[in-house]
């Protein structure tokens, strides 16, 4: 205690030694923990035939959010793991320029089954009345898909009428996806944006790829979640949306407008089967879709816009303006809250990345 008063009384008579005085002064700073987000982008590029276009390179890729250029600090094509972009942006620069390849090409993958490596897949089955005619063919054509997927990282697989049915959590055993799958059983009425919503949370949890596969037999009926609202989460949480529907959706043109936006705002496909051997090929287009993505990530730049955010990407070059690009087309990001006992920066996005302790310092990156 008589220490204590004693250093006081240097403080006061200006008498404590300034390397003393700073040491003081850092270990009575706050330390505030900043956790930055990362947007993650699936993206494909295809041309105008719908081949995808293989072997691009980052700086054949062109991110602004609201307008404002974005620096990647992730990336990586089909079966490659995502590498960081820190140190290899001088080295890529100085690089020869590579032409980018068709995908079957010399350049390009040669199988499919090992480039959806890394990916998260939820699938969600319809079970409600609408499928009591084509149950058993819609159970082959999701259980073909699986057995397809050799090298997705992990399946999750749901099913859904009034409510939904968790099957078989996400896993890399697809003995138990399979057996899921053919334990399902027709149900009640189709409430498939509720259940869409609660299958996009559960896949919000994850880092990475991570997309939803549905297959829908026909129509909402009983939802009381707009699909406004489903679509928006999805590409909030970075969750691309594939959709197979058959031609009972064709019906209510309504239903197929709403699919077809939802797919194509989170970087999705729609896909309207008419027959068993259309359902099938439409898992076999998806499957393809997944192993020629590319994956990028970056930290937002300041931006003062809390609402919603636009999503630009474009490829670099007056030879690449031929090509096509598909991914979402923003986010909402959610308000960072901060406690001032413990100064922790907690942001709802589901990438986030530990920046360590920092002394004295601001709001996170892009807050």
């Amino acid at each position: 205690m008589l220490a204590r008063y004693l250093v006081l009384a240097w403080v006061l008579l200006g008498l404590l030694p300034p390397s003393v005085s700073r040491m003081m002064a850092q270990e009575t700073d706050p330390h505030i923990r900043v956790v930055v987000n990362l947007v993650q982008l699936n993206v494909a590029v295809t041309d105008d035939k719908g081949n995808y276009i293989t072997g691009l390179r980052p700086q054949d890729f062109a991110i602004t959010e609201d307008g404002i250029p974005e620096k990647i600090a992730t990336f990586g094509e089909g079966n490659e793991s995502a590498r960081r972009l820190v140190d290899s942006d001088a080295e890529e620069s100085k690089a020869a320029p590579s032409a980018p390849a068709e995908a079957g090409s010399p350049g390009g993958p040669q199988t499919l089954g090992s480039l959806v490596a890394g990916a998260n897949v939820f699938i969600l089955f319809d079970t409600s009345n609408y499928m009591y005619r084509g149950f058993v063919f819609a159970q082959d054509a999701i259980a073909d898909f699986v057995r397809s997927l050799e090298s997705a990282n992990r399946i999750a697989f749901y099913s859904y009428s009034r409510d939904l049915s968790r099957g078989a959590l996400l896993t890399s055993d697809r003995g138990k996806v399979l057996r899921a799958v053919r334990t399902t059983v027709a149900g009640d009425e189709a409430a498939l944006y509720n259940t869409l919503l609660l299958t996009l949370k559960d896949a919000a949890q994850y880092t990475g790829r991570r997309v939803v596969v549905v297959f829908s037999n026909g129509p909402d009926n009983s939802s009381v979640v707009p699909p406004e609202d489903v679509a928006e989460l999805a590409q909030s949480a970075g969750v691309s949306i594939y959709m197979i529907s058959t031609q009972q959706a064709r019906l209510e043109p309504v239903s197929t407008a709403v699919f077809e936006r939802m797919t194509g705002a989170t970087g999705g496909k729609a896909y309207f089967a008419k027959s068993w051997r259309d359902e099938k090929r439409a898992f076999a287009s998806i499957r393809d879709d997944l192993a020629h993505l590319y994956y990028l990530s970056y930290y937002p730049q300041p931006n003062p816009n809390r609402g919603w955010r636009n999503i630009t990407v474009k490829l670099v070059g007056s030879h690449m303006k031929k090509y096509r690009v598909r991914t979402r087309k923003g986010y909402r990001p959610q308000p960072g809250r901060y406690t001032a006992d413990t100064t922790t920066a907690v942001q709802s996005e589901p990438a986030q990345e530990d920046r360590s302790d920092l002394p004295n310092s601001g709001m996170s990156r892009n807050r």
